[in-house]
């Protein structure tokens, strides 16, 4: 791909499109971490001596302009992390109005433009919103590896309009999952959790094959032992995955480690009833929230040793503290192995698990993109990708 050094930046005005798609809750960013990843960026560009003007997606608006999905706390948050005024600009960001403001930038300045998703063109890569966009820098640079699955304006449509490179961030996270994809190191493990195993089909597939153990966790546990004939009470499970699971345990069952207890509770919510039992024991009425101590023991020691190893997906609802308990046990047991193995999580809930166990800074990369580190591993070729080349 293209990177910053082969950008002259000294007096431009550089269009970043960058992922702050984060939690706000009631006016105030509660996880900063996609912001964070972006400032190496920014500052390098602002260190060779151009304005900057970020632009990124929030939520899923419908209809145009909405209250609730504007950027305007984000900015805040990024002014504090940046250390420098961040501009917000409220109006949208194809309009005249949003031109004038940028064209206005000095350099060390830096803005923000309200939610890309405002304008209707967006997600359709509109050819008028690509031109409009492109008035808006110099040169563009592609920094929000959690959207370059998406063949949207302000992902690649842009990037055909202007000199372009890929971020920093970009550049470390392909390089990260590529590694996951290319490894020759063994013993190879990886950790799949989350609710839904139709999620992660492709995922596992591509995987499965180049992998020593493949450790399973969260909801999607309980399809893979329904699949074997356990008992699963109430328990989340993708009836139509069934037959599929029961197939991947028959080739690969010498790989694939379920979990054999579980912590089981009488209703979802956080001061449930809770008990530890067999996971394929679930009772009538009960659900199993998290992998329960044996497993997560057993899935400790199946980490012992290795020297990559790939984490996607919470064990159990970690939301809940009484089901925290799996989670934390993996991640701990993943931070352990620093300065031993090769570490990476990835996806949205695993990069909150990671961050509330307090382990982050024991990992080697953390991706910042959910679907995207996904797409990647499945080996499909990302649009935001290509147009970096």
């Amino acid at each position: 791909m293209q990177n910053l050094s082969n950008l002259d930046v000294n007096g431009k005005r550089v269009l970043v499109r960058v992922d702050y798609n984060v939690p706000v809750k009631d006016g105030v960013v509660q996880d900063a971490t996609r912001i964070t990843a972006s400032l190496p960026t920014i500052e390098k560009l602002l260190e060779g001596g151009a304005s900057v003007v970020l632009m990124s997606h929030f939520g899923r608006p419908k209809n145009g302009p909405e209250e609730k999905y504007s950027l305007r706390p984000v900015a805040e948050t990024a002014s504090k992390a940046l250390g420098r005024d961040v501009k917000f600009i409220a109006s949208l960001p194809g309009s005249e109005e949003t031109l004038q403001a940028v064209q206005a930038l000095k350099p060390g300045e830096v803005a923000l433009l309200e939610n890309v998703r405002f304008e209707a063109g967006e997600e359709k890569n509109d050819a008028e919103l690509n031109d409009k966009l492109a008035k808006l820098g110099d040169a563009f640079v592609l920094d929000a590896f959690g959207s370059a699955h998406r063949a949207h304006s302000s992902v690649s449509g842009v990037a055909s309009k202007l000199p372009h490179a890929a971020g920093g961030l970009l550049q470390n996270e392909v390089d990260a999952l590529g590694k996951l994809l290319n490894s020759t190191e063994h013993p190879y493990v990886v950790i799949i959790g989350g609710a839904k195993v139709s999620d992660k089909i492709k995922v596992i597939e591509n995987l499965l094959p180049r992998v020593d153990k493949m450790l399973i966790g969260g909801g999607m546990m309980f399809t893979f032992i329904k699949a074997r004939g356990g008992q699963i009470g109430n328990s989340l499970v993708e009836d139509d995955q069934v037959e599929y699971a029961g197939g991947l345990l028959d080739k690969y069952g010498d790989k694939l480690m379920l979990p054999t207890d579980a912590v089981a509770a009488d209703k979802f919510a956080a001061d449930a009833e809770s008990r530890v039992v067999p996971a394929d024991q679930i009772p009538d009425g009960w659900m199993g929230l998290d992998i329960g101590p044996d497993t997560q023991k057993a899935y400790a020691e199946a980490l012992k040793g290795a020297k990559v190893v790939f984490w996607n997906g919470p064990m159990g609802v970690f939301e809940f503290e009484k089901f925290a308990a799996g989670t934390n046990a993996v991640a701990a047991a993943v931070g352990s192995l620093k300065n031993q193995a090769y570490t990476v999580v990835g996806g949205g809930d695993s990069v909150s698990a990671i961050n509330k166990s307090g382990k982050a800074d024991q990992i080697d990369h953390i991706s910042t993109g959910g679907g995207a580190s996904l797409e990647l591993l499945e080996g499909k070729e990302l649009p935001g990708v290509l147009a970096m080349e």
